[in-house]
C-alpha cells in the first residue's frame, strides 16, 4: 500500500490544510552555518505548495540613514534588537508555526528568545532549531537555558550528537539533518593526491585554526610545494595571520569571507580538507568536502564523530593534536588509493543530507504542529519574506 503523505492532511471540509511557517534566522548579511542553512531551507520550502513560508531576519537592515547606526558598536545591538522585536510583534500573528534558528549564550537571548516569546503571545507553535556545538556548556552553566528552551514545542537539531546532549538535561530533541545542495558540487577523483589543502571555518577561537597552521608547517617541511587556502573570516584573523608569519609558512592564502555560491570552486581546487575544531556540531564544510570528493582530516570535536567514521569516510585525530593531523594528512598524500576509497565512501554517505531525504521530516513536523490553527481562514499575508540572501530591509 502506498504510504500517505501526512503533510497533505485534510480539514473537516475535505480541504487541504496549508501550514503557515515563519522562518526566523540570520540573513546572509552574516555568512555562517545558520544563515546558509536558513537560506537553503527557505529556498526549498518556497517550492512546496503544501506550506506557506515567510522569513524574518535576526539582523534586519535599517533604512538609510538609520543604517549608519548599525555600524556603531553597542548602538548597533540596541537599535537592531528594538527593530527586530517590533518586526516580530507585527508579523508573528500571521503564522501557525515559528521556526527559530538558534545558537547559544547571549545570541540565544538576543535572537531566538524574543521570537519564542512573540510566538507564545500569539499562540503560534515553536520549533527551536538549535545548531550550536556549545550546547552542553550552554545548558550546564546558564541557569536560564533549560527553562527558556523548554518553551519550544519541538527542539530540532541537525545531529544525533545534539539529541544526546539535550537528553542529558531532560530535554527531548529530534534530529533533522542540515541540507547540502549536492548539485552545486562535482565529485573529482584525487589521483594523485596533491598537497593542496583547504580549511573552511570562521576565524574564531573554538575552530582552532592555529592547530591547522601548525599541522601545515609540519606538512610543508616534508612537502615544500604544499599550499593551504583558508576560506573564512573572523575576530581572530590578525592573530592567525601573525602565527602563519611566525611559523614562516609559504603559500598560505587567507581568502576571507567567501559567499556560499563561490565555495564549490574552492573545494574543486583543493585535494584535502583540514579541520581543527575544538568545539563543533555538524560542520557543513565537511559534508560539502564529501560531496566534492575531498578526503577529510578533522579533529574529533563534538558531533564530528557522528558524521565522520574514522578510516571509512575520513580521518579523525584528537582535538588540538596538530602532529597527528599532519601525520594523517601525509598518509593521504602517500596512499592515493586509500584516499580515494575514503572519499568515495564519504560521497555516498552524504546523500542523507539532500532535500529529498530531509523534506518529509520538515513538512510532517509543520503539519503536525499547525493543528487547528491551519483550519482558520487564511489571513491576507503581506509579502514580508524578502529573500535571506538579500538581508531583508526593515519594514513593519
Amino acid at each position: 500500500m502506498k504510504r500517505r503523505r501526512r503533510w497533505n492532511r485534510r480539514d473537516r471540509h475535505g480541504e487541504l490544510k496549508t501550514p503557515r511557517v515563519l522562518i526566523v534566522a540570520p540573513s546572509l548579511d552574516i555568512v555562517g552555518g545558520q544563515s546558509v542553512q536558513a537560506a537553503c531551507l527557505l529556498k526549498r520550502l518556497r517550492t512546496e505548495p503544501s506550506v506557506k513560508v515567510g522569513f524574518l531576519p535576526h539582523n534586519p537592515r535599517l533604512p538609510m540613514p538609520l543604517r549608519l547606526l548599525q555600524k556603531i558598536k553597542y548602538v548597533r545591538t540596541i537599535v537592531t534588537s528594538l527593530v527586530y522585536v517590533a518586526m516580530l510583534l507585527a508579523r508573528v500573528w500571521r503564522y501557525d508555526v515559528v521556526h527559530v534558528f538558534s545558537a547559544s549564550y547571549f545570541s540565544f537571548l538576543l535572537a531566538p528568545l524574543p521570537a519564542m516569546l512573540a510566538a507564545k503571545l500569539y499562540g503560534a507553535k515553536i520549533v527551536l532549531n538549535y545548531h550550536s556545538g556549545e550546547a552542553e556548556d550552554h545548558l550546564m552553566h546558564w541557569q536560564t537555558a533549560v527553562p527558556t528552551i523548554s518553551l519550544a514545542d519541538v527542539i530540532a537539531v541537525p545531529s544525533a550528537y545534539l539529541v544526546d546532549i539535550f537528553a542529558r538535561f531532560g530535554l527531548q530533541a529530534r534530529a533533522i539533518s542540515n541540507i547540502v545542495e549536492l548539485d552545486n558540487f562535482r565529485f573529482r577523483s584525487r589521483r594523485p593526491v596533491r598537497p593542496v589543502f583547504l580549511t573552511s571555518r570562521l576565524l574564531e577561537s573554538h575552530y582552532n585554526l592555529p592547530c591547522v597552521l601548525k599541522a601545515f608547517a609540519i606538512i610543508q617541511r616534508h612537502h615544500p610545494e604544499a599550499r593551504l587556502t583558508i576560506a573564512g573570516d573572523g575576530s581572530r584573523r590578525a592573530e592567525i595571520e601573525g602565527l602563519a608569519k611566525k611559523l614562516e609558512l609559504r603559500d598560505v592564502v587567507f581568502a576571507g569571507c567567501v559567499p556560499p555560491g563561490e565555495m564549490p570552486m574552492f573545494y574543486s581546487e583543493a585535494d584535502v580538507l583540514l579541520n581543527g575544531s575544538n568545539v563543533d556540531n555538524m560542520p557543513i564544510s565537511i559534508i560539502e568536502a564529501f560531496a566534492a570528493g575531498l578526503p577529510v582530516v578533522t579533529s574529533d570535536a563534538g558531533g564530528i564523530p557522528y558524521i565522520v567514521a574514522h578510516e571509512q569516510t575520513g580521518l579523525l585525530v584528537r582535538r588540538g593534536d596538530h602532529e597527528a593531523m599532519a601525520r594523517a594528512a601525509m598518509r593521504l598524500l602517500d596512499d592515493e588509493e586509500f584516499a580515494y576509497e575514503i572519499a568515495s565512501r564519504a560521497c555516498a554517505a552524504c546523500q542523507k543530507y539532500t532535500w529529498t531525504e530531509v523534506r518529509r521530516d520538515w513538512l510532517n513536523l509543520y503539519c503536525d504542529l499547525a493543528g487547528d490553527r491551519a483550519l482558520e481562514p487564511q489571513r491576507n499575508m503581506v509579502n514580508d519574506e524578502a529573500a535571506v540572501s538579500e538581508g531583508s530591509s526593515f519594514k513593519i
